[in-house]
């Protein structure tokens, strides 16, 4: 049985004598289910593990009715059980539900009884905003990112081609051998039930089809910047800028798709700038695109936008939740592909992967304007995709 190291970390937690809610916040098909009952299966403790994700309209009554029966084993499953275990799956689909768990938790806290909860979701603008605004000083967030190529690697035995091609979506690992049913799958179950479920029915979207256009562009586009005013463009839509931005956001959050800021000495500099389309998972693209693994390889600008997303995708979802940020550069037609900062440490990446670029390599002219604490080159001639894939990112800060 694979366990991931996120696995650890919740197990760890579990043991704990102090509370908190453990939050395991990710997009859909990353495990977060199968963490929880991986750990619950592990543990000599009392557990109740509910979903919410299920064709039945749930409130606030069942997340009580779950509570209490978890409560219930606490006290009779085990006479000389000192803790029980509780996991509540996709709360975030339940109205009011961080009020709930907020007044279920305090009772328990005043009452002396040792239930530690643990909640999953999908939907991290929704799930955080719930966290933030109601359980402050009560949670800890335990992201759960895509998985990595070393997941990937030592769960199926993945090279690297195979990695930046399909990304790291385990569930469709078992189903590469056949290409048309490995995309259909992820488009279908994954991209489509995530659009549908954890976007368009969790927040206000005016224009559903302006935003799955907007996804469909930022996949054909990945790797590349591209302004608000050419994707208004490329969409043939009459929205604005700012409807475009919130999309973004919105398809972050779920996990998809995320617009980089250009680095610049101030934020709102940076918030001004036109954004690089980066997916999170090399899937997404590879499922639309509609080229095979092996066609894909025989395509230098797809094969080469592909390894720049896969290194920024791997970036991205590395420092998730941490003081790290990620960014690209650009000036006079000199462009650093991504910019990663800690503070006032700054690490210039470039990719080097084969494709032709409409901008030219840009890291001196990059240091000459900023403190530049690492040069990095990877790809062909520099870091081995492997092994800048394969190591933790705080390596490159070092």
């Amino acid at each position: 049985m694979f366990l991931r190291p996120i696995s650890q970390i919740l197990l760890d937690r579990l043991n704990e004598p102090r509370r908190f809610i453990q939050a395991l916040i990710g997009p859909r098909q990353t495990g977060k289910t199968t963490i929880a009952r991986q750990i619950l299966s592990k543990i000599d403790t009392p557990s109740h593990y509910a979903s919410a994700d299920e064709p039945i309209l749930r409130d606030r009554i069942w997340i009580e009715q779950q509570w209490e029966m978890a409560r219930t084993k606490l006290k009779s499953e085990s006479p000389r059980a000192q803790q029980a275990v509780l996991v509540l799956d996709e709360t975030q689909k339940v109205p009011g539900w961080s009020e709930t768990v907020k007044r279920l938790w305090d009772e328990d806290s005043s009452e002396g009884r040792q239930l530690h909860v643990v909640i999953l979701g999908s939907s991290q603008l929704l799930m955080q905003q719930g966290l933030t605004e109601s359980l402050a000083g009560r949670f800890e967030i335990i992201p759960v990112t895509h998985w990595s190529f070393t997941e990937m690697q030592d769960g199926f035995g993945w090279d690297v081609d195979r990695y930046i091609f399909y990304g790291g979506y385990p569930g469709a690992a078992g189903l590469i051998e056949d290409q048309e049913r490995w995309r259909r799958y992820i488009i279908d179950s994954l991209i489509e039930t995530t659009v549908s479920r954890d976007v368009l029915l969790m927040r206000r979207v005016d224009k559903p089809a302006l935003l799955r256009r907007l996804f469909e562009l930022g996949c054909a586009y990945s790797g590349q910047i591209l302004s608000y005013q050419k994707m208004i463009g490329q969409l043939q839509d009459a929205g604005n800028t700012t409807t475009l931005a919130h999309y973004l956001n919105l398809l972050e959050g779920a996990g998809l798709l995320m617009g980089l800021q250009k680095y610049a000495g101030h934020k709102m500099r940076r918030k001004s700038s036109s954004p690089k389309l980066l997916v999170l998972n090399t899937a997404l693209m590879s499922a639309l695109s509609a080229f095979t693994f092996e066609e894909a390889k025989m395509q230098p600008d797809l094969w080469g936008r592909l390894i720049e997303s896969s290194v920024g995708a791997t970036i991205a979802n590395s420092i998730r939740d941490s003081r790290l940020e990620l960014f690209y550069w650009l000036g006079r037609n000199r462009e650093v592909d991504f910019v990663l900062t800690k503070g006032k440490s700054i690490v210039a990446i470039e990719v080097k992967s084969g494709r032709k670029k409409g901008n030219l390599p840009g890291i001196e002219a990059f240091s000459k304007e900023f403190p530049v604490k690492k040069k990095l080159l990877v790809g062909s001639g520099g870091i081995s995709l492997e092994e800048f894939l394969s190591s933790p990112v705080e390596r490159w800060l070092g």
